[in-house]
């Protein structure tokens, strides 16, 4: 049996595509930042699948190596890295020009059900049932900061089974210093980066994902009985050395910022460490 990915003419109301290839159930799709029309699609059957819209849907590829369920899947802003995670701990890169594994991250113990890269493609952070979001380095694979949702932290053990605080999402915001987190302790948490601990938190029930609006002024998050509620994200006046460095970060890598002839303060700082 094959599940179908649908792409629907929305402002027609008419079907333009019906793309089958996956075995199990597809539990998410990305469509790259660039414009290109290409789409990745996640599913149960262990397998990412990228589409080619402008090609008539063709499938372009097959991405292999996960173990068990892909849960989800984004592009990097520049559209040239994809992160996918799912259960049994995995967190893959993807190079979306050759269509290979960068590398696996390790660190969680628990499934990863959610990832999200920041605006200027320097942080990604995911989401794991161990009661953990961490914030990596995607270009070195280094966790940069852990945001946790039990204290004292679970062991591994405790933590890798059901622990009464799975976080279920994890969002972006578009200023890049905020992050968002739905939990099953029935709270939505905003974080920044830079602290580790909530600097908001509200109560939410049965929370399932959440998103933030265009300009960061606004999180959804979805419900498990059907409902969807907003909140006014914190309120946060971006320095001239963020946006400088989130300016500089869209273009260059961390490999290529560790090369510039810059003091270790500022390497550090546009490196997103803490010193």
């Amino acid at each position: 049996m094959y599940t179908c990915v649908l792409i629907l003419l929305f402002s027609l109301g008419k079907l333009l595509l019906n793309l089958m290839d996956h075995t199990e159930i597809v539990r998410d799709l990305t469509f790259a930042p660039d414009g290109s029309l290409k789409l990745v699609s996640a599913s149960r059957d262990k397998t990412l699948r990228v589409w080619d819209l402008k090609d008539d849907g063709n499938m372009m590829k097959v991405l292999r190596g996960h173990q068990h369920w892909v849960y989800c899947c984004t592009f990097s802003p520049d559209s040239l890295m994809l992160c996918s995670v799912g259960a049994g701990k995995a967190v893959f890169l993807w190079d979306m020009d050759k269509y290979t594994m960068i590398r696996k991250l390790e660190g969680h113990f628990n499934d990863v059900v959610a990832c999200e890269f920041s605006p200027d493609g320097a942080l990604l952070a995911t989401a794991s049932y161990d009661t953990r979001v961490y914030v990596w380095d995607p270009h070195i694979g280094s966790i940069l900061f852990e945001f946790g949702h039990l204290f004292p932290p679970p062991t591994p053990i405790f933590a890798g089974g059901d622990n009464g605080r799975w976080v279920r999402s994890v969002s972006f915001s578009h200023d890049g210093v905020h992050i968002a987190s739905i939990a099953d302790d029935k709270l939505v948490r905003f974080w920044r980066i830079d602290q580790s601990h909530p600097v908001e938190a509200a109560p939410l029930n049965k929370g399932l994902c959440c998103a933030f609006s265009t300009d960061g002024s606004v999180l959804a998050a979805g419900t498990q009985d059907g409902n969807v509620h907003f909140w006014a994200a914190p309120t946060y006046v971006s320095s001239l050395q963020h946006l400088c460095r989130m300016a500089i970060r869209r273009v260059m890598t961390t490999n290529h910022v560790q090369k510039l002839p810059v003091p270790p303060k500022v390497m550090a700082f546009l490196s997103y460490q803490i010193i």
